[in-house]
């Protein structure tokens, strides 16, 4: 039975027959013009497949393999409740029972729900703004297989009975090699690191292609909600997840090279390890919940046939929300003896984002009361979202408050909170996602009746589940405990968790049955199926590969109910631009930042085994450091520089003008611009980078602060060297200056003199940052430690800088890059400055340290 429901304004009607109706793109033109432009777009088959870099593969990817995550951290979780269904149980040993918590969080939180959340980000940022693909396709690829090689590696301890077993934040000291032996923590922290390169490529990803790619009159105004909430996420990752990336990397540091960053008999602290990580850990809450959020704010409204009432004051809640966010880490360590100004400023944080969360609940509450919403069974999911997440908001208001979190820190109240606001926040607007958008997955309909009872048995299971440990937590049962004595009262509490979280697994379970039964079954959907507002439903699902055949203007945030041009017709005949192809290329357009008016034309590539390499090589270089095997490091490394240097040799576009095809516009291939979507993309890389460096320096700052007796005692570096190093920072940042200006009007020869100029400089500016940090032994006190941890990741830094240098020079000598196409210069510019600019900071900071007491 086909399931119709009513149409708001401006919505086609569902067919009553919907399997009797063509795919709209099938009226494409069907000369060899429009065979050509299909093939253009044709996705690699067989093999090739793994080459694939458009923005539906990546996403499909990201969201079958977080799903995938997603179960296995379920099922841990079951064997966990049926642990702690009875007291004194012995069904699992307390070893395997703390692995297998530490693995559920692990893989919840990193190996679920950013990815997951990142593959609908993937998925439909170019078909809600108006774009045929991601400005950076390569890069999701990359960042997708960074990601699944990174759990495939925490997954596979389990192999060598070495899992993790510390818990999903690894506290220090318990997971230095002194409390954890063996290589459980390694494999934690290894593949973890390698599994957040593909969060930090997706921020640039998502940024670059919100703020560049969007159609004609996409206004900064006119952006579907949910864009603005994954551009507020993106940059949200861009500086959190970095804290996380170099907590990691120094205490793999100390693990294997016996470096002293988290030791206090050497001036290390554990408290380190928990800022570092909760500078990443609770922004990473807003981070899971600000994209559910938007995805129920952009189908409430279908559901409502209402827009979203107050866009602006969501946008605006959105934005302080991200700023908020990164004032709160202490909020997790009211119990570890901070100052008591730190607790009164860290709570007053903690109640202050409420504000801006109430703000957007406030919204859809408003939405909701415009009108009779149909209730359909993604609407029944975001009803499900905002009676969950509001009860976990509340849960969250108590415990910023000092005196209560001390009471119920480390309790199974803790706990509940967590799950409620984090499966409330995300899990269930992800199913409500899951139905809403399936049929540009699939094609077809899920049945509304299965959907419903999987609705009901989640709900309630997960109720039952988490509204106990409230009261067991209450009751004072810690966390983290394999059994309890009988007869405390935790007793029949926790045979309720436990069938509650059953019942809960029946939901998703049904979910899964209904899933791959409609792919045989489903009724097919028709075009706009929901009767929604927004541009992925402009043509019929499964939409064609290319998007948009052409890229129509934009007058609306609703385009396909206040536009009748696109509502009415069918949508390979929507006009636009680059609706002809005479370079036969892979194109979309780029736009104003602000206005979103067409500034360039956007070459994208063509599927390409290059990511796939250099994920390879990185997975091999991270694989062979936990094996301890060091000469396949060097092979990896080797691998991945290959996979990188064919990613970026392909001649340059820039340079060469082309007719859009409307309104007589010609416009740049490939701008050479600060707007570009090349720059914008390294602006977000710098921006990471520089939250890299911020990190470190943190760390420093920290230990001076907290052990000034043992960074007394530190040697200090060289002063004559940190002052050489100072003045070829400076002189390096000069010439990345000119390397970046001189394109418009130099020639090769002089560029390419001034890359070797700079090459030379770059090598320099290395020699004397080791140079300056010769006397000091990295091993004698934590602040030497991270002395040398900062020029390590300059020399990283720089080693970058130099091989683009390089690069952009040989391909200048053998003509791949031709007058005129000056676009590589300004981007080496631009990250020569970044690199200086942080160059000239160590430089002082050394020098600050070299100045006599």
């Amino acid at each position: 039975m086909t399931d119709t429901f009513p149409q708001p304004r401006g919505a086609e009607p569902p067919s009553p027959q919907p399997e009797a109706r063509k795919p709209a793109y099938d009226v494409a033109p069907k000369g060899e013009m429009g065979k050509d432009f299909e093939g253009i777009w044709e996705q690699p088959s067989g093999i090739r497949v793994l080459s694939a870099v458009s923005h539906r593969a990546v996403g499909k990817r990201f969201l079958i393999t977080g799903f995938i995550f997603f179960l296995i951290a379920g099922v841990f979780a079951l064997l966990v409740r049926l642990q702690l269904m009875v007291p004194e149980n012995t069904f699992l040993s307390s070893e395997t029972y703390n692995q297998l918590f530490t693995m559920h969080g692990t893989i919840m939180m990193f190996l679920f729900a950013i990815p997951m959340l990142e593959g609908f980000a993937v998925y439909l940022i170019p078909l809600m703004i108006g774009a045929r693909d991601l400005v950076f396709p390569r890069l999701g690829a990359f960042g997708y297989y960074c990601y699944l090689f990174g759990g495939i590696i925490v997954l596979s301890s389990f192999l060598f009975d070495a899992a993790p077993d510390g818990g999903w934040f690894m506290y220090v000291p318990l997971s230095t090699s002194a409390y954890t032996e063996g290589l459980s923590a390694d494999f934690w922290l290894i593949g973890i690191t390698l599994a957040e390169i593909a969060s930090v490529t997706a921020a640039v990803e998502i940024i670059a292609a919100i703020l560049c790619s969007r159609a004609p009159g996409m206004s900064l105004t006119k952006m579907p909600i949910l864009m603005w909430y994954l551009l507020a996420t993106a940059f949200m990752i861009a500086i959190a997840f970095p804290p996380l990336i170099i907590g990691s990397i120094l205490l793999e540091a100390e693990r294997l090279l016996g470096l002293p960053f988290f030791d206090h008999t050497l001036g290390g602290d554990p408290l380190l390890w928990q800022h570092l990580f909760w500078l990443f850990g609770h922004p990473e809450v807003y981070i899971i919940f600000l994209p559910a959020a938007g995805m129920v704010a952009t189908m409430l409204p279908t559901f409502v046939g209402k827009p979203l009432f107050g866009y602006g004051f969501a946008v605006a809640a959105v934005v302080t929300m991200s700023f908020l966010s990164f004032g709160l880490w202490a909020h997790h360590m009211f119990a570890t003896g901070l100052p008591i100004l730190s607790l009164s400023l860290f709570s007053a944080a903690s109640t202050m984002v409420a504000v801006p969360t109430g703000v957007q609940i406030f919204c859809l509450i408003a939405t909701l009361s415009q009108g009779k919403p149909r209730l359909t069974v993604p609407m029944h999911f975001i009803l499900g979202f905002l009676f969950i997440f509001v009860m976990g908001g509340m849960t969250g208001v108590m415990v910023a408050a000092v005196p209560f979190n001390l009471q119920a820190h480390d309790s199974y109240f803790v706990v509940a909170h967590l799950h409620y606001v984090l499966i409330g926040g995300m899990v269930f607007p992800m199913f409500g996602a899951l139905y809403y958008w399936v049929p540009h997955f699939t094609g077809r309909m899920m049945s509304e009746r299965l959907g419903k009872w999987a609705f009901w048995l989640m709900f309630s299971g997960f109720n039952l589940a988490f509204f106990m440990m409230h009261l067991t937590g209450m009751r004072g049962m810690p966390r983290r405990v394999a059994t309890y004595p009988e007869g405390i009262g935790w007793d029949r509490l926790n045979m309720l968790s436990t069938i509650g979280a059953f019942i809960l697994a029946a939901g998703i379970a049904l979910f899964i049955w209904d899933f791959f039964r409609h792919r045989r079954v489903g009724p097919r959907a028709g075009r706009n199926p929901w009767g929604a507002s927004t541009l992925e439903w402009l043509y019929e699902p499964v939409a064609p590969g290319y998007n948009f055949r052409a890229i129509p203007r934009i007058t609306s945030r609703e385009p396909l109910w206040d536009q009748p041009e696109l509502s009415e017709t069918p949508g390979a005949e929507v006009r636009g631009a680059l609706r002809d192809y005479p370079d036969h290329r892979r194109e979309t357009l780029g736009c104003h930042i602000v206005t979103g008016e067409p500034l360039q034309i956007l070459r994208l590539p063509h599927p390409t085994w290059f990511p796939l390499t250099a994920a390879l090589g990185l997975a091999l270089l991270f694989g062979a450091t936990l094996a301890s095997v060091y000469w396949l490091c060097a092979v990896g490394a080797g691998i991945a520089l290959i996979g990188f240097a064919g990613w970026a040799w392909e001649p340059s576009d820039s340079g060469v003008d082309r007719d859009i095809g409307i309104e007589g516009l010609r416009l740049p291939v490939n701008a050479i611009d600060k707007q570009s979507h090349l720059h914008v993309g390294l602006v977000g890389t710098i921006m990471i980078l520089f939250a890299l460096f911020f990190s470190l320096l943190f760390a420093g700052l920290y230990l001076w602060n907290t052990q000034p007796i043992f960074a007394e005692a530190t040697q200090r570096p060289a002063r004559i060297f940190a002052l050489l190093a100072l003045g070829l920072s400076v002189v390096v940042f000069a010439l990345s200056w000119m390397v970046g200006r001189a394109h418009a009007r130099a020639s090769l020869w002089i560029t390419g003199s001034l890359n070797i100029l700079l090459a030379a400089c770059l090598i320099g500016l290395t020699m004397c940052f080791g140079l300056a940090l010769l006397p000091i032994d990295p091993w004698s006190t934590a602040f030497a430690a991270v002395g040398w941890a900062i020029g390590a990741y300059l020399t990283a830094l720089i080693s970058v800088a130099l091989f683009w240098t390089v690069f952009n020079a040989l391909r200048k000598a053998v003509g791949a890059t031709k007058p005129g196409q000056g676009l590589p210069d300004m981007l080496l510019g631009s990250f020569g400055k970044a690199t200086a600019t942080m160059a000239l900071i160590t430089a002082i900071a050394f020098l600050f340290a070299g100045t006599p007491q």
